[in-house]
């Protein structure tokens, strides 16, 4: 059973997202604390975690950090859950590497949705076993694992699904767009910014071996062999 950790501190709002989605099939968790949050996504890790921004302890910014830190928590999706919701908080929650946001007040039936679309990319992500290769980089499907020279590389879910894309479609330019759409599953109403952070990250990660990743000004994106 797909299990939901909800990091919340208003009990009320946590008890009625508990309530649906136990109603909805899924086995639900939760804590109304950063730290207990954490705590509990690292002893028993989940499949997707809702997540509030303002907690009493630790700032959920600094949880999505520390959760997207964690090597056994590579495979957890993250979806916010919070009030902030200018086009600012926003950006900056899917900069630091959240699949979904959703701003409050919001409609049980709009998180249910939310929450099956981003398992469902998830569940894309563990569909046929392939092998992509490109110069030094080597991504297995199966083990969702990045190796790069032979030792292995850590990759967030999202930074994973974002290499495979560009493995994928090798010598197409992609747009920002494209990549938000079929990577994140959101449509552009922000600010693009977020594909480039996120393609800078997964340079930083891969090394010398990310050089293939190729920036196309004014479009996007193309991963090109040597």
């Amino acid at each position: 059973m797909t299990r939901i950790l909800i990091i919340e501190d208003e009990q009320d709002l946590a008890g009625l997202v508990e309530y649906n989605l136990r109603a909805a099939g899924f086995e639900t968790e939760s804590a109304n604390t950063g730290a207990g949050g954490l705590a509990r996504a690292r002893a028993n890790p989940p499949d997707l975690l809702l997540l509030d921004l303002m907690l009493p302890d630790i700032a959920g910014g600094e949880v999505l950090r520390m959760l997207k830190q964690a090597p056994e928590l590579r495979k957890t999706s993250v979806i916010i859950v919070s009030a902030k919701g200018q086009e600012s908080d926003r950006v900056q929650g899917l900069e630091l590497g959240a699949d979904d946001y959703v701003v409050k007040p919001f409609s049980v039936r709009e998180l249910l949705l939310r929450v099956k679309a981003v398992l469902r990319r998830g569940d894309a992500d563990e569909g046929p076993a392939q092998v992509l290769a490109a110069g030094d980089i080597l991504l297995d499907t199966s083990r969702h694992q990045v190796r790069v020279k032979n030792e292995e590389v850590i990759l967030t879910a999202l930074e994973f699904r974002l290499l495979r894309t560009l493995l994928e479609r090798s010598d197409r330019v992609q747009t920002r767009e494209v990549l938000l759409s079929d990577v994140w599953g959101i449509q552009a109403e922000i600010h693009t910014r977020t594909v480039d952070t996120h393609i800078k990250r997964l340079r930083e990660k891969l090394g010398p071996a990310g050089d293939i990743i190729e920036t196309v000004r004014g479009v996007g994106y193309k991963l090109s062999p040597p």
